[in-house]
């Protein structure tokens, strides 16, 4: 049975994380649905409206100082129980209606690994000519390099095994997450489904924190992964084309710096949503 977790990295997001969290708790799902939010050390007041809405059904996880997306993303996948994640920004340019028809494919067993690709003209807007091209640009250099046929690299709606981003040795902390995570899969054979979704970019006097730093960076860890000698292993379920099963949480040593569960649920309690 596919049980899906959607893991939702937070930094300073007062002003949207409300709407955020509204947005996907309203969306009626095909199977059954956690939300796992991680505060990644919020300055603003997104702590305070996170405790208040915890009673809601969501799983909350905080970090005592801010570590970057990427560690925020590894912490919720961390404590996620179900058999596929996808991960959702608070900053509203993603909507969570999408989610159901990207879990489509999975649910008639077509595919277990499912982009939501933003195509130009389709239920799209983006603030900035450079911020479109620069991301068609990158997904161009990643096609060439891995011989992939992606349409859109950097969409942030991945839905994918559970076990498969366990299995990888995913290392970055910040924004390049993203593209590790899709170079490793890429890399060790996987080609994903593609979806159409909606997105509403935000400009930077929005809040948006991607620059052009983060292209550069990109490219690097694109050349980094591919001339590697060998890919990552995914998953046992991945390679040999067996359904997957419920994840179980990855037990932890005590580390006084490290991410704590705010909310907690039993064993015999279902997921959130």
């Amino acid at each position: 049975m596919v049980r899906l977790s959607i893991v939702m990295p937070v930094y300073n997001e007062s002003a949207t994380i409300r709407s955020a969290i509204e947005r996907v708790l309203s969306v009626d799902y095909p199977c059954p649905v956690e939300l796992i939010v991680v505060d990644d050390g919020s300055s603003d007041d997104t702590p305070v409206i996170l405790r208040e809405l915890a009673p809601r059904g969501l799983r909350l996880v905080e970090h005592p100082r801010n570590l970057g997306k990427g560690a925020a993303v590894r912490s919720g996948v961390r404590v996620a129980e179900g058999t596929h994640m996808i991960i959702l920004d608070a900053d509203l340019e993603y909507s969570p209606g999408d989610i159901p028809a990207m879990l489509e494919p999975v649910l008639r067993g077509r595919a277990d690994h499912v982009f939501g690709a933003r195509v130009f003209g389709l239920n799209t807007r983006y603030q900035s000519f450079r911020f479109a091209v620069g991301g068609r640009a990158l997904t161009l250099a990643a096609n060439l390099m891995y011989d992939s046929c992606l349409t859109d690299m950097h969409t942030c709606l991945k839905l994918l095994p559970v076990a498969d981003f366990r299995a990888l040795d995913l290392t970055e902390d910040g924004f390049g997450l993203d593209t590790e995570l899709t170079a490793r899969l890429i890399r060790g054979g996987v080609r994903p489904f593609e979806v159409p979704v909606s997105y509403v970019g935000r400009s930077v006097a929005d809040g948006k924190k991607i620059n052009w730093k983060d292209g550069v960076r990109c490219l690097s860890i694109l050349a980094k992964v591919r001339t590697e000698r060998h890919p990552q292993e995914l998953s046992y379920a991945t390679a040999t084309n067996t359904p997957h099963t419920p994840a179980p949480v990855v037990p932890r040593a005590v580390d006084l710096d490290a991410p704590r569960a705010v909310t907690a649920t039993s064993e015999d309690t279902p997921l959130a949503i």
